[in-house]
C-alpha cells in the first residue's frame, strides 16, 4: 500500500462539506474499518488521525491495531466520532484525543458509542450524513435554550435522545417532541456540528505537524492469535 504523505487521516461524514484541498500535507482516506490502521502502518504512516469509522456491516477499528501502531512509534490521534471513542479508550496506552467530544468520553460525561453514530451515504456521495448524531442534536438544541421555553427545550432533548441514530433527523425530533414542521425548520437553520468542529481541530493540528510520537510507558504490545490472523489477512490482501 503506497501512502503519498506519512500523515494519514480517516474521515467521512464528520468532514462532509468542508474544503480540505488546502491541507496539502495530509493523505485523506474514508472512514476506517478493521485493518485499515494496520494497513496504514504497514504502508509507512508516521502519524494517523482517526475521525470516522465504519461499523454495523463490517468490523470496526480494533483497539489492537491502534496498540500495534503505538508500539511502532506511530502517533495515533482521535477526535469527533469513532476517533474520540478510541482515543478515550486507548488514552492510557499513548493515543491522544482532541476536541469536546473526546473530552466528554474521557471525563465520563458520555459513555455510549451511539452518541456519535449516524447514517451516511457511501463514498460515491462523499459520505454525506443522512441522519444526526446525538452530540450535534444536543448542541444545537442547547444553543436555542434561551429562545425556547423550559418545557420546549426539555421535550426536544428527550425526543432526540429517544430516537435511534438511524431515524434521528430534525423533522423526526420535532415530530417526536410533539411539534409542527416549523420547529424542524428552526432547528435545521440553527444546526451546529461539534463533530465537524472537532474534526477540523484535529486536521489543522496534523497539518501544522505538531503531532508528537506516542509515550507508550511501560506496557508492551502482546501478540495474539487473533492479531496474527488479521495481519495474515492484511498481507494476503496486499499481495492480491
Amino acid at each position: 500500500m503506497t501512502i503519498e504523505y506519512p500523515t494519514v487521516v480517516f474521515a467521512g461524514p464528520s468532514v462532509h462539506g468542508l474544503d480540505l484541498s488546502g491541507f496539502t500535507g495530509l493523505t485523506f482516506k474514508g472512514p476506517a474499518a478493521c485493518g485499515d490502521l494496520l494497513a496504514a502502518v504497514q504502508g509507512g504512516a508516521q502519524v494517523i488521525g482517526l475521525i470516522d469509522g465504519l461499523y454495523g456491516d463490517c468490523a470496526a477499528v480494533w483497539h489492537k491495531e491502534i496498540l500495534f501502531a503505538l508500539s511502532k512509534g506511530v502517533a495515533v490521534i482521535g477526535a469527533a466520532s469513532m476517533g474520540a471513542l478510541r482515543a478515550a479508550e486507548c488514552l492510557a496506552f499513548g493515543m491522544r484525543g482532541m476536541g469536546d467530544v473526546f473530552a466528554d468520553y474521557r471525563d465520563g460525561r458520555r459513555v455510549s458509542d451511539a452518541d456519535v453514530a449516524l447514517s451516511h451515504a457511501p463514498a460515491d456521495l462523499a459520505y454525506r450524513p443522512l441522519t444526526l448524531a446525538l452530540v450535534d442534536a444536543e448542541a444545537t438544541i442547547d444553543d436555542l435554550k434561551e429562545n425556547l421555553g423550559r418545557d420546549e427545550h426539555a421535550r426536544l432533548l428527550a425526543a432526540a435522545r429517544r430516537l435511534h441514530f438511524s431515524r434521528r433527523t430534525w423533522r423526526a425530533i420535532a415530530r417526536e417532541g410533539g411539534f409542527e414542521g416549523a420547529m424542524a425548520d428552526r432547528l435545521a437553520a440553527s444546526a451546529r456540528s461539534i463533530k465537524q468542529a472537532d474534526a477540523l481541530i484535529l486536521i489543522k493540528t496534523l497539518e501544522a505537524g505538531v503531532a508528537a510520537a506516542p509515550s507508550t510507558g511501560a506496557w508492551r504490545f502482546q501478540d495474539t492469535l487473533f492479531f496474527r490472523s488479521l495481519l495474515s489477512r492484511q498481507n494476503a490482501g496486499s499481495r492480491a
